[in-house]
């Protein structure tokens, strides 16, 4: 269901472009492009991206054929965080026309000569496994993958062939030592012919961006005085090698091949966004559901059950010591309430916690919809950071509204702390890797004025909408709490060993995490290979049950605290909601270390830098909601007792 809407949605908005055709309306970004024969389609260049370095770089970095002019298209925000820059190619690509061989960057009919540093550079990249992304009409090029399996059902075993693709091609492949580069592109674009009036002639629309890389010796290659070249036939060339100790001489070349296809315009990403198992995604996913809410739902029972026989005998008025001496939560009453240490950061802590859980259940949705998918780019982060700003209304509130609970004065220096310490921290990280991003020459660095723009933006809005909403959650009524505190603390007996804070992070963080985790794989897999992540409707799924499993988890937990007669909850029932954020900073080293192959310092640096920054947030994001679980617990608990 929710990879259906994910597909569906965009041909709904297609729909909705064309029956409000004759009036020129179109929703923003899905309206499409129509061609004519012979028309122009641009080929642009967006980045050179690795998994092994995690350092994207612009496609002009390497000695690529330029046009006669650069031209740089203007970027969101999401783009430029992203390390995109998109610029322009000199490739000629009409539609509908063929183009058997085509030279780049020849004259007089000479090769392209790298010099021993551009070979060098050139070699380099290649041994670190670097993809080029080229985009057409948006669509971005991938490279078909065929991959054959014996049928083992048939008696003749026959082949079956499946075919796979992978973003973006390979700059180039080692062999022996030797090092060679992919230096003619075979581009395949496929279109769709739109039906039209019989005295209007046929318009197109591109459908699908596939290139074949080849690598061909200059030797084998021969061209002519109109940059026109023929390619070898047969297997009997040699690939062109790159000695990054000398000089090389080689070709830029290119082929040009249309197809029509029957897919239509609105479903063209289908085939981007299918590209790895949605089975295997349904099974874990379904599994993971049926586990957390039997689990859940048996927490649940016991907790129910325990309880209401706890506050039947409770309310008795006979045998009331015999009852006290049982169990001990109601013992604690008069410091259940009591304000914890530091109230003015736990507070902030939570406001930003509440930012982020506005901010996270909004994108998703939207995303869900189909409104934020990589069809958009940059868009999921545009929005999140934006987002995050003008949540600061509700997380200031909430802060606000808390802080006064727990008996603080100081709000302006509350409301500054709750708008400065998460976000101070982000970005303090992010500056010290993008101080190592910049050292590197990546375009994965931020540039000064965006980074400019970003703290006046903090400054500007965030800033402000935080203080706005802790004033008026400041100048709000308490929470009502329904009993009152002593004035003299009460002792706390020694607990046992499992109250152990540490030991609760790790039995309180098993059940979020298990409801999450191999939606975990995708996200990682997203981030750190450069796959496109699209199934939103799972991830939305999952939040719920991430909601829900770390509320029942700190309820639980809570319980058995103040069941022992320890009333200092606040904190680490803060600390402990958040133990699933452990298992993921486990389970990131584990992707490191096994699906990785990173071995040089800063990529390792900006992947635990980045992971550190996610552990963080996630942490902020699972306490936050299981603390007020427990504080609407703790409230419901003490107001259903008799308390003299």
């Amino acid at each position: 269901m929710a990879a259906a809407m994910q597909i569906w949605w965009p041909r709904f908005l297609l729909l909705l472009c064309l029956t409000c055709k004759g009036s020129t309306f179109y929703v923003p970004g899905v309206a499409p492009i129509n061609f004519h024969q012979n028309d122009p389609v641009e080929i642009k260049a967006v980045k050179l991206t690795s998994s092994r370095t995690q350092l994207p770089y612009e496609y002009y970095s390497l000695p690529f054929c330029q046009p006669n002019k650069i031209t740089y298209k203007a970027e969101n925000l999401g783009e430029v965080l992203r390390g995109d820059r998109i610029v322009n190619t000199p490739f000629q690509v009409l539609m509908n026309s063929e183009k058997k061989c085509e030279v780049l960057c020849s004259q007089s009919n000479k090769p392209v000569t790298l010099t021993v540093e551009q070979s060098r550079l050139v070699a380099e990249r290649i041994t670190e496994e670097y993809y080029v992304h080229l985009i057409a009409d948006n669509l971005p090029v991938a490279t078909r993958l065929e991959l054959y399996s014996s049928n083992r059902d048939s008696d003749d075993k026959k082949k079956e062939k499946d075919v796979q693709f992978e973003h973006g091609y390979r700059l180039g492949f080692t062999d022996v030592n030797k090092i060679y580069l992919h230096n003619h592109l075979s581009f395949i674009l496929y279109y769709h012919r739109e039906d039209m009036e019989e005295d209007r002639e046929h318009t197109y629309r591109v459908v699908r961006f596939e290139v074949i890389p080849q690598s061909i010796r200059l030797e084998d290659l021969k061209t002519d005085e109109k940059s026109s070249c023929t390619l070898p036939e047969g297997t009997n060339s040699l690939p062109q090698e790159i000695d990054p100790t000398k000089e090389n001489q080689l070709y830029f070349t290119y082929s040009v091949h249309w197809e029509e296809s029957d897919i239509k315009w609105a479903s063209r990403w289908d085939t981007y966004l299918t590209m790895s198992d949605v089975q295997i995604h349904w099974f874990s996913i379904i599994n993971s559901v049926v586990v957390v809410f039997f689990l859940s739902g048996i927490l649940s029972m016991i907790i129910i059950r325990t309880l209401r026989k706890d506050i039947a005998n409770y309310n008795k008025e006979d045998d009331i010591e015999d009852t006290m001496e049982e169990s001990g939560w109601k013992l604690v009453h008069g410091d259940v309430f009591r304000p914890p240490q530091y109230p003015m950061i736990l507070s902030s802590l939570l406001g930003s916690g509440i930012q982020l859980f506005c901010m996270i259940l909004i994108v998703i949705f939207v995303a869900m919809l189909g409104m934020l998918s990589p069809s958009s780019r940059g868009a999921l982060m545009t929005t999140a950071c934006f987002l995050f700003m003008f949540m600061g209304v509700f997380g200031g509130f909430s802060a606000g509204r808390l802080y006064r609970t727990l008996k603080g004065h100081r709000w302006k220096k509350g409301a500054f702390c709750t708008a400065t310490l998460y976000p101070g921290v982000v970005f303090g990280i992010c500056f010290v890797l993008n101080c190592f991003i910049w050292g590197k020459h990546s375009s994965g660095a931020v540039p000064f004025p965006t980074m400019v723009a970003l703290l006046c933006m903090w400054f500007g809005i965030s800033l402000p909408l935080v203080y706005l909403g802790y004033y008026f959650g400041f100048r709000k009524q308490p929470y009502d709490n329904p009993v009152r505190t002593n004035q003299i603390p009460r002792q706390i007996p020694e607990q046992r060993w499992y109250m152990n804070r540490f030991v609760g992070i790790l039995m309180a963080g098993i059940l979020p995490f298990g409801a999450m985790f191999i939606e975990l794989f995708f996200i990682f897999s997203a981030i750190w290979e450069n796959q496109f992540y699209y199934l939103f409707g799972f991830l939305f799924l999952v939040f719920i049950i991430l909601v829900v499993s770390c509320s029942q988890i700190s309820i639980v937990m809570v319980y058995f605290q103040l069941c022992a007669e320890d009333y200092r909850w606040w904190w680490r029932n803060f600390l402990v909601s958040g133990g699933s954020a452990f298992y993921v900073l486990v389970y990131a080293i584990f992707y490191f270390v096994n699906k990785l192959d990173i071995v040089e310092f800063i990529p390792s640096l900006l992947y635990f830098g980045y992971t550190t920054l996610m552990v963080l947030s996630f942490w902020l994001l699972t306490g936050t909601i299981g603390f007020y679980a427990a504080y609407m617990f703790v409230r419901k608990i003490y107001a259903a007792v008799k308390i003299d």
